[in-house]
């Protein structure tokens, strides 16, 4: 592949991602997400133009995956809690259910007091755009957590059903709102994308219609991190779930992949994402959004 040039000009921030590492985490789950937000580019052609800066946090200072590759942290929770306010996205991981997860799970151990912290920060401050990915089971903590109360969500195929009791549990002990269990690559709430003039061009998402039928919407590129303090965007958001939170949840593994590009795409732009899938040789396949901002 071609070497990037070097930038001409001062490129915009990175976004700075925070990922939530526990005991026996799916290495994949983990090394999938970053190496595509590792590839991803304000200007795919340029260097120096990376999109987003990646920290990672556990609770020990090594944290062993499920496949027994072995990880050191950056931050502990603690450091990550006391700044959580200068992360613009949480991800959030899977792994096999049984065992360790289980275990936080029951205990609510982090990564949930984490996750609730986010939600809360952006339901009290709408004006930042914060997102929320889970990678596969991952979402198992968000719906102990409470999150997917009145959103849509989706996870590993084989662990639907334990989505469904979980997200049951959290609306008994919340406000009874029930969460959309989904089997998709992925599921976005809260989505925000500049349709095109021709809905036929770069297609990248399904949105799914209160009808159950797909209708396939085109995008040119996201102006919502260059432009989300728009007020009329932050009057939308404070009204919505969460905030506004943008909620993602991606089904089994590789599926993290294609919900990790489709956040390339709705912060970056859609051409970074497609460099990001390029360069890694992989087929990006699409999943759904059942509620946006912007469409």
């Amino acid at each position: 592949m071609s070497a990037p040039a070097e930038p001409t000009e001062v490129p915009p921030p990175a976004i700075q991602v925070l990922i939530a590492i526990h005991p026996s985490f799916d290495i994949v789950d983990f090394a999938g997400p970053l190496d595509v937000l590792f590839n991803a580019r304000h200007d795919p052609k340029v260097y120096g133009t990376e999109a987003f800066k990646i920290t990672w946090a556990s609770a020990t200072e090594y944290t062993a995956s499920f496949q027994g590759a072995v990880i050191r942290r950056q931050i502990d929770y603690e450091d990550a809690q006391a700044d959580l306010e200068d992360y613009d996205v949480l991800v959030v991981l899977g792994g096999p259910v049984d065992g360790p997860m289980d275990e936080i799970i029951k205990a609510s151990e982090e990564p949930i007091p984490l996750i609730k912290a986010f939600g809360e920060l952006q339901q009290k401050d709408p004006s930042k755009e914060r997102t929320l990915l889970s990678i596969c089971t991952g979402s198992l903590f968000l719906a102990k957590a409470g999150v997917l109360q009145g959103l849509a969500a989706t996870t590993h195929p084989d662990f639907i059903t334990r989505l469904e009791l979980l997200c049951q549990q959290a609306a008994q002990v919340g406000d009874l709102a029930q969460t959309d269990v989904m089997l998709e690559r992925y599921v976005v709430n809260n989505a925000r994308f500049d349709l095109g003039d021709d809905e036929d061009e770069n297609p990248f998402i399904f949105r799914k219609r209160p009808d159950g039928r797909r209708k396939s919407n085109a995008r040119k590129g996201s102006n919502a991190w260059r432009e989300g303090k728009r007020r009329a965007s932050m009057v939308r958001r404070a009204n919505m779930r969460l905030g506004g939170l943008r909620l993602i949840t991606s089904g089994g593994i590789t599926a993290g992949l294609d919900a990790t590009l489709y956040l390339v795409a709705a912060m970056v732009s859609h051409e970074s994402a497609i460099e990001c899938a390029r360069i890694l040789q992989y087929e990006w396949r699409k999943g759904v959004t059942v509620d946006g901002i912007d469409v």
